[in-house]
């Protein structure tokens, strides 16, 4: 059994395991998508795995199939294809009971560099997968949701019903991905829960990209040797959560039983607070004793980045009472755990190619994907 379906709570696991059912996973080839479909094939399902390979990759596909081994691999049907395209997503949808939707185009500064591609894969994909969805009459639909939509709302915690002005066009594409998801519930009686992510950082997080997340790039760096810049004072803050909370939360909301968690959003964080400088100090800690080149190393101040929150810090309590989420991992935890893997070799070079089943539809984005959750 792989560690990440070990951190899953015990009567979750059983319930998962008790029944034997049909999962889609869009984004399957993508960081947190890749990992569902760990989690799912580690407890007996049947997975579908939908990406278009734009910015997943095949070696996170490749790095499951060996966690999990070959008799549960037996049980993954991957399809390539794009959620662009409503007759793939019909075809995706085929026979399966629950859809972990994953699939965006991400990052804040690419949707301000080319909004017209994150409206695109976001609000026109995400609607397709919905009808395929409804059409299919899934059993369930989870939908990867985003704390962005918070906007410039000063409160902290973020509750979900107190949201500001949005300041992204990443933002609004996943603020509307709520509405449409409310607006299936009335007109068509279809159910689904979104999950608002917080920061989620773990193994198969791409380090490389303009866009790639905070912790595998800054990692990358330190262990290349080359400048860490932070935008702003560094006092910026945020809720950065494991990934294996993540998957938590999701097939808790995929499960769930309760008419009352149906229909609702829900923040996905751990509910602390760190600092960009707070983190800064972290990572080179973790990496010092195998680094010693990390000694001196000292971060770059730059200005402020446009359309990112000042702070970011979640309020968990509607997911803990409604799903019965509990996060297993505080940011330290889930640092200790994820650093063997952002220490592998292949973690730290720079793709080019991912072989021959690598399709560079989408070349230079790292944290933000087309199908890759």
């Amino acid at each position: 059994m792989s560690d990440l379906v070990k951190a899953l709570p015990v009567a979750l696991k059983e319930r998962i395991l008790a029944s034997h059912q049909s999962w889609l996973v869009t984004g399957a080839a993508g960081f947190i998508g890749s990992n569902l479909v760990e989690a799912l094939l580690g407890l007996g399902q049947h997975v579908v795995g939908l990406d278009n390979f734009a910015t997943g990759y095949q070696r996170n596909l490749d790095e499951v199939e060996q966690i999990v081994g070959a008799q549960a691999w037996s049980r993954f049907h991957f399809i390539t294809g794009d959620i662009r395209n409503i007759e793939d997503c019909r075809k995706a949808c085929a026979g399966v009971q629950h859809v972990l939707h994953q699939a965006a185009l991400g990052s804040v500064p690419r949707s301000i560099e080319d909004p017209l591609a994150i409206h695109d894969t976001n609000c026109s994909g995400s609607l397709n997968m919905l009808v395929a969805a409804r059409d299919a009459r899934i059993k369930s639909f989870t939908y990867a949701a985003s704390s962005s939509t918070y906007g410039d709302h000063p409160g902290l915690p973020k509750v979900e019903d107190q949201i500001g002005n949005l300041l992204s066009p990443y933002a609004v594409t996943k603020y509307a991905n709520e509405l449409y998801a409310s607006v299936f519930a009335r007109c068509y009686g279809f159910n689904t829960i979104g999950l608002r992510y917080f920061n989620v950082f773990g193994p198969r997080q791409d380090p490389d990209g303009a866009y790639a997340a905070v912790i595998p790039k800054w990692i990358a760096s330190l262990i290349r040797g080359e400048s860490v810049f932070i935008y702003g004072d560094g006092e910026t803050s945020r809720d950065f959560c494991y990934v294996s909370n993540v998957v938590q939360a999701n097939l808790l909301a995929a499960t769930t039983e309760s008419p009352m968690a149906v229909n609702q959003v829900y923040n996905i964080a751990v509910g602390d607070r760190t600092t960009l400088n707070e983190l800064y100090s972290q990572l080179q800690t973790n990496l010092l004793p195998y680094y010693a080149h990390l000694q001196d190393a000292q971060p770059v101040y730059c200005g402020f980045r446009a359309g990112d929150v000042r702070h970011s810090l979640a309020d968990i309590s509607k997911a803990t009472a409604n799903l019965g989420f509990t996060p297993t991992q505080n940011i330290g935890q889930g640092l200790a755990l994820a650093m063997p893997w952002y220490m592998k070799p292949r973690a730290q070079c720079r793709h080019q190619d991912d072989g021959p089943s690598r399709q560079k539809l989408d070349p230079g984005n790292g944290n933000g994907r087309i199908l890759s959750g």
